[in-house]
């Protein structure tokens, strides 16, 4: 019951921000529409986290963003724009497009990649008010799209993503990142060690797949603990490397990547002299008890180390030596 009363509560509260950008659009009052649509977007998102997915209400609450998605634009003064990629004999996939603005000069392009159990329109909804304070584009993608195909594909499928954002006009070629988050982290990693072209990634690095390789084959009782230490070093280095740009991980909360495995891996990469950064979101406790994880913290971290990472003086060469950073070590506040 309680849980039910939260989830009536946030939804309540996203209604009231849509009538109040109603009311502002009407007046022309895009600013204050804009932010009542953001303050909306984020108060779903929460219901949409309390809600469970059996409950009637999961549908409505999703409607909610994906509507609320469409009409910011009205008074965001950029459209979000629905688009197709073709990817050759692969087919195509569909996704939305948000410019950064101002077409001159070109701006740094992020495909973001949503988790497993969200559709692009979601991830997207969550994702605007912080794209706000931002001066990207992001091309968001779904899971499904990307992750149901035969082994090699998924990297094949985004790295016509990246080529479509080449194209564009507004999005500067040498500045496209990749952000999967959840499962997803995992596809960000593959694709980033697959395209050079890919400037900054915000994954796993390669954490999920020898995590299940190490379990499928059984490592760890094959030799004594020193050995097995030294080669699982040796291997989290060996992936790590495959990755030629700045990485953050993202350990803990609803990601993949347990807190444990991140330090590790940052610890290998920082011998190594790899570029890689650890995020460790903050959480907060549900009204059960439960762990949620502040999205809008996450969010907003994530999207600094992008612009940072993205910036016109970061972007990567491929014959200079990284030198490690340490840029969110510790939980966010």
């Amino acid at each position: 019951m309680v849980r039910r009363g939260w989830v009536a509560t946030w939804t309540g509260t996203g209604d009231a921000y849509c009538r109040l950008a109603d009311l502002n659009i009407n007046k022309k009052e895009f600013d204050e529409a804009t932010e009542a649509w953001l303050c909306a977007l984020t108060a779903f998102e929460v219901a949409r986290r309390l809600v469970r997915d059996d409950d009637p209400r999961s549908a409505d609450v999703s409607a909610k963003v994906e509507a609320g998605v469409r009409r910011i634009g009205v008074s965001f003064g950029r459209e979000v724009e629905s688009v197709r990629i073709a990817c050759d004999d692969l087919g195509e996939i569909g996704g939305y497009y948000l410019a950064a603005g101002a077409p001159n000069p070109p701006a740094p392009a992020v495909i973001c990649v949503s988790s497993e159990e969200e559709k692009a329109a979601t991830l997207l909804g969550r994702l605007l008010p912080v794209m706000v304070g931002h001066s990207m584009s992001v091309l968001v993608i779904s899971h499904a799209e990307v992750a149901n195909r035969a082994r090699g594909e998924s990297e094949v499928v985004l790295s016509h993503c990246l080529d479509h954002l080449s194209a564009r006009s507004d999005v500067d070629s040498s500045r496209i990142g990749v952000y999967g988050d959840g499962l997803s982290a995992s596809l960000a990693t593959g694709f980033a060690a697959y395209d050079r072209r890919v400037a900054a990634a915000v994954c796993d690095g390669g954490i999920w797949n020898w995590t299940r390789s190490l379990k499928s084959i059984g490592w760890m009782t094959s030799t004594d603990d020193g050995a097995d230490n030294e080669m699982l070093s040796a291997y989290r280095s060996r992936l790590a490397r495959l990755l030629n740009c700045p990485i953050l991980v993202v350990a803990g909360g609803r990601g993949v990547v347990s807190v444990s495995e991140a330090i590790k891996l940052q610890a290998v990469c920082v011998a190594a002299r790899i570029d890689v950064d650890l995020l460790m979101p903050q959480l907060i406790r549900g009204c059960q008890g439960e762990a949620i994880d502040n999205f809008v913290s996450s969010d907003d971290c994530i999207f600094r180390w992008l612009a940072q990472r993205l910036s016109q003086n970061s972007t990567c060469d491929e014959s200079s030596e990284r030198a490690p950073s340490h840029y969110l070590s510790l939980p966010i506040s």
